[in-house]
């Protein structure tokens, strides 16, 4: 019946959300249905949505009303599907807010999709599944070999951060086995791959939650040694789960870089300091969100730590690894926000030296602690503080990349510039995203050096320098 017809995923929000959308699409692929990259060709459309903001829920929203109102225009087969954190978070109601909706999948049954849609095929009507209980296997649930490629480590978030709605929607933090990761990056790389990012809300937690991994660390066979470490590098193990995780994914041959998001302060310890320094393939680049540089709001938050905290994670990380890149995000006009408490955000952000940051207006969320608080800080005041953060942070970067004018950087080839087909473009270890003239015989998944010789705050350009080192 799903013969031929052709399904597009539209994302929003998170890199979760990315990596769920790719495994949807590839498991669709398997049950008959053909991928489409083009909305206005498709029989059926998916909506992967997004609650983590008001704003994200209500482009979602708007998204789906206008797939509904295709139908009227003459589109009268379309299915449209939401599926994700907005579905989870708002169960039967959805379809109150999108009338006209054919199904709905929460966070949990993405893998679900194939079936639902033949049933909606068949003509049962509206068909709503959120239920917690996982649907989906981890293993080969990607397309392609892509040379940047998502894996999850980590499902869910204990934090209870207030204003947060992931633990709601998400649920209780579970981790995957090792050996399951370590098998699923294994299959990547012989399919081309050569950057493996880990995905966890909060992944330094990674192994603490539940039993998997702590009946594999009775059996430390799944962790092999590096396949080369820097002088004076140590001989130990490591012992804390996360670390231990990067060491055996650094062994794994032919995989060239290993990053992974998001990250707390209080995983920021001596174990994974050491991991920055020793294993070649992890990534000089934290992701590690402060939210807020004072102390009051912090706790408002329920963030966990203070700035003193989050200062002294940064420093030990900075210790062992001096050229790491750092970036973070920011929430502006939380409630009972002063100017004060704005201006120690902009202070502690000038002086850890970001390298990026991601601003974000506090918008309240249904049924966290912080949407029962007074919402009292104005929008226009919202949107002055996000400005100013946002151009300050815009200077600092500009001036921390034009200290790589004139000097070499490796950088990892992803593809095409998305601005000028002409160029390609790829990332340094540190993240910045580096443009250049493709040189004759480079492919995707190439590993250049790079020539700086102009310096944005987000981007870098530059020229290749003729050593090039080819990854098979």
């Amino acid at each position: 019946m799903q013969e031929g017809l052709r399904v597009h995923i539209r994302t929003y929000g998170c890199q979760m959300n990315e990596r769920d959308s790719e495994k949807a699409a590839a498991l669709l692929q398997r049950a008959g249905f053909t991928i489409t990259h083009r909305e206005n060709n498709a029989d059926i459309i998916l909506v992967n949505t997004c609650s983590v903001r008001e704003k994200a829920e209500e482009k979602a929203v708007g998204k789906l009303r206008l797939l509904v109102d295709e139908r009227k225009k003459g589109r009268k087969k379309l299915i449209v599907g939401a599926v994700g954190c907005m579905v989870q978070r708002m169960k039967d109601d959805i379809f109150r807010k999108i009338p006209g909706l054919d199904f709905a999948l929460g966070t949990a049954r993405l893998s679900t999709a194939g079936d639902v849609i033949k049933k909606v095929l068949a003509g049962r009507g509206k068909i709503i599944d959120v239920a917690p209980e996982r649907s989906d296997c981890e293993l080969n649930p990607h397309i392609d070999g892509r040379v940047s490629a998502y894996i999850n480590v980590l499902y869910g978030c204990n934090r209870h951060c207030s204003y947060c709605v992931v633990p709601e929607v998400r649920g209780n933090e579970w981790s995957r086995g090792a050996r399951e990761i370590i098998a699923e990056a294994g299959e990547l790389v012989r399919g081309g791959t050569r950057e493996i990012i880990l995905l966890g809300q909060s992944v330094l937690t990674y192994g603490r939650s539940n039993a998997v991994w702590q009946a594999e660390q009775k059996s430390p066979s799944f962790a092999r040694r590096p396949c080369s470490l820097p002088r004076g590098a140590s001989q130990n193990w490591f012992s804390e789960p996360f670390p231990r995780l990067l060491e055996a994914l650094n062994s794994i041959d032919g995989l060239k870089r290993v990053r992974f998001m998001s990250s707390h302060p209080s995983g920021c310890t001596d174990e994974l300091a050491r991991a920055f320094a020793e294993l070649p393939k992890v990534c000089p680049h934290i992701h590690l969100p402060l939210q807020s540089g004072s102390d009051r709001i912090l706790k408002l938050m329920n963030r966990g730590y203070t700035t003193d905290e989050y200062r002294a994670a940064v420093a030990r990380i900075r210790r062992r690894a001096p050229q790491i890149a750092v970036t973070t995000d920011i929430i502006v006009g939380f409630p009972s926000e002063t100017p004060d408490d704005f201006d120690m955000t902009r202070a502690l952000m000038e002086e850890i030296g970001f390298s990026n940051a991601f601003m974000f207006k506090y918008s309240p969320r249904p049924g966290t602690r912080a949407a029962g608080m007074d919402d009292d800080v104005p929008e226009p005041e919202k949107m002055r503080r996000n400005q100013v953060i946002l151009e300050e942070q815009n200077r600092l970067a500009r001036e921390m990349n034009q200290l790589l004018l004139g000097r070499e950087c490796e950088v990892l080839v992803t593809g095409r510039s998305k601005r000028n087909p002409d160029r390609w473009t790829g990332r340094t270890d540190t993240n910045i995203i580096t443009v250049f003239e493709k040189p004759d015989g480079c492919r995707l998944g190439d590993l250049l050096k790079i020539k700086i010789d102009r310096a944005e705050e987000q981007t870098l350009y530059g020229e290749p320098v003729y050593e090039q080192t080819a990854l098979q």
